[in-house]
């Protein structure tokens, strides 16, 4: 029920708006479907949709890509990012950590029932170190003694933090101790990984 003092909701313009949602997502046909007839994952974004008509400045959504196909989620975070764009807070529950990676500014952690982490993407990402993926024509000499006690060796390569001194003596000792380097690639941990 509309609060006391409130106008009464615009059916026309609501429509206005609900079509060029529609428009906007590539769906206008949609309109002219009863919702019974829609797919899962149409009628969770026509949901979607609907929350949004108002125009509200706050939008919650608990697991918003669910049973959505790949083409689906893919205009839901374009719809998000609009949103965002626009002013608009949203927040969001997922266990998709790649949706809140690509989507969050600031996100929460949540691991049985309490809050683990908060604060922005990034920070969560630089609580690790750094994988370095190194391959060597060489298999011994003294350029082993450049790698951490922890470095482990998987498939023929070598996979270990990066030390926190940083690539630059690693490469030196590398390469005087004759290591031969083939591949060497740093690969900066993502969510997940901090998760």
């Amino acid at each position: 029920y509309p609060s006391i003092g409130s106008r009464p909701p615009n059916v026309k313009e609501g429509r206005r708006r609900a079509l060029k949602l529609l428009k906007d997502a590539g769906h206008e046909d949609w309109a002219k479907r009863p919702i019974r007839t829609l797919t899962k994952g149409m009628a969770q974004t026509v949901q979607l949709l609907g929350t949004i008509i108002h125009e509200p400045k706050l939008i919650v959504l608990d697991e918003p890509f669910a049973g959505l196909d790949a083409l689906n989620q893919q205009k839901l975070e374009q719809l998000i990012r609009d949103q965002a764009a626009a002013g608009v807070t949203v927040i969001f529950s997922t266990h998709v950590i790649p949706h809140a990676e690509r989507l969050c500014e600031r996100i929460a952690i949540i691991a049985e029932g309490q809050a683990v982490f908060e604060g922005a993407v990034n920070e969560a990402r630089g609580k690790l170190r750094p994988i370095v993926h190194l391959r060597t024509r060489s298999e011994d000499g003294p350029w082993r003694d450049a790698l951490p006690a922890s470095a482990q060796q998987i498939g023929g390569e070598w996979r270990f933090e990066l030390p926190v001194s940083g690539p630059e003596p690693l490469l030196k000792a590398l390469i005087e101790g004759g290591a031969g380097i083939e591949t060497l690639s740093i690969e900066r941990p993502v969510l997940h990984d901090a998760f």
